[in-house]
């Protein structure tokens, strides 16, 4: 059967209030065909998650609703894997306190600060350095970041070749483990392999269907800003931090108002619901995020260091060399499902951006 995880806003609610809450479900979870796995529960923000084996998301819904009434605001879909590779457990804690009903009352919270990694392109790296050098470095770059994860209590959620996604249950251990990776390798290294690390931290259920998704969306899009000597650290990362943010090395962080943090996940948001549209342009950009030509100029240049012209030229180009490693499509398939008009044009900033022609760039993929 399928898993989910659902969150419950408990405002006042208490260790002791989940805890029954949690036995009542148990006591009627066969007549819903549910099997109620475990939950989370932060008191000092009044949030809940729950996770159970359930037919549907109605059985969980129904369940709840006959057993204490504590409706979820939210459920979504998740695997198993992914749930212990996040937050360390799919069960309820070894450790808790057995209250005097026979209770297991605990308070673990699901709040978890995640590590992002990205890096170049592996095949373009190849094709630039040669893969004997390539691969020792890209080696050599993994083996510090599993080592450092490890030391610092970070948990590998995901590695994709391109970078990883490492789980926290401490800002001070993700901000830690950042630093030390970036110590470890020479700043030749780290521009070579175009590495780049931002910060984030949520809740494992929010407004996106995927576990984290909300968090993780958010920690790429501040990859796009961040370069091969600094780390991005979301707004909400830094607060937690407070004072020992304060009394770090600036130098070796960017962060950003959390106005700014907004717009730049509104930016990527419209483009990568309009890039495949080769008739949306810039002003069309503009009207989209509710600012003028000279606004929004302004703002991607501080960013980015692009005009918004050029900036949506190289979303697109990106998206096209993803369309090209994934999907193995036909270039001139690639050039109109990503918003070009022109091979002869496609094929010229291709080139220009990856230093490598696209029919070239396909074959490597191959």
């Amino acid at each position: 059967m399928p898993i989910y995880m659902d969150i419950h806003h408990v405002p006042g609610a208490e260790a002791l209030d989940l805890a029954e809450a949690h036995r009542k479900d148990m006591l009627i979870q066969g007549k819903y065909s549910c099997k109620c796995m475990t939950y989370w529960m932060d008191e000092s923000r009044g949030v809940a998650f729950c996770l159970i084996e359930a037919p549907n998301k109605r059985g969980v819904e129904e369940m709840h609703r006959k057993s204490h009434g504590f409706m979820p605001s939210k459920i979504i879909e998740v695997e198993n894997d992914l749930v212990q590779s996040f937050l360390g457990r799919i069960h309820d804690p070894e450790e808790t306190i057995i209250s005097d009903k026979g209770l297991k009352v605990f308070s673990d919270t699901a709040f978890r600060t995640l590590l992002i990694t990205e890096i170049a392109d592996p095949v373009l790296l190849r094709h630039k350095l040669g893969p004997e050098k390539a691969n020792g470095l890209l080696n050599n770059l993994n083996i510090i970041i599993r080592k450092e994860l490890s030391v610092h209590g970070g948990r590998e959620v995901e590695w994709t070749g391109n970078g990883f996604i490492i789980s926290f249950s401490s800002a001070v251990k993700a901000i830690s483990c950042a630093l030390k990776i970036q110590k470890n390798l020479s700043a030749a290294h780290r521009k070579l392999t175009g590495l780049k690390i931002s910060i984030n931290a949520g809740d494992p259920v929010a407004k996106s269907d995927k576990l984290f998704g909300d968090a993780i969306h958010l920690a790429r899009c501040l990859c796009t800003i961040a370069n091969n000597q600094q780390i991005v650290v979301a707004s909400v990362v830094k607060e937690l931090l407070a004072r020992d943010f304060l009394k770090m090395e600036q130098k070796n962080f960017i962060t950003l108002l959390p106005q700014d943090e907004t717009l730049v996940e509104s930016l990527f948001n419209k483009l990568e619901k309009n890039w495949q549209d080769a008739d949306f342009a810039i002003t069309d950009l503009c009207r989209a995020m509710s600012m003028s030509k000279s606004q929004l100029y302004r703002k991607t240049i501080a960013l980015w260091g692009l005009a918004p012209n050029l900036l949506l030229k190289e979303f697109r180009l990106d998206k096209a060399r993803d369309l090209l490693k994934r999907q193995s499509l036909n270039i001139s398939q690639t050039v109109f499902d990503s918003g070009f008009n022109s091979p002869s044009y496609f094929t010229k900033c291709f080139k220009k951006k990856f230093g490598l022609l696209p029919a070239y760039y396909l074959n490597a993929v191959q």
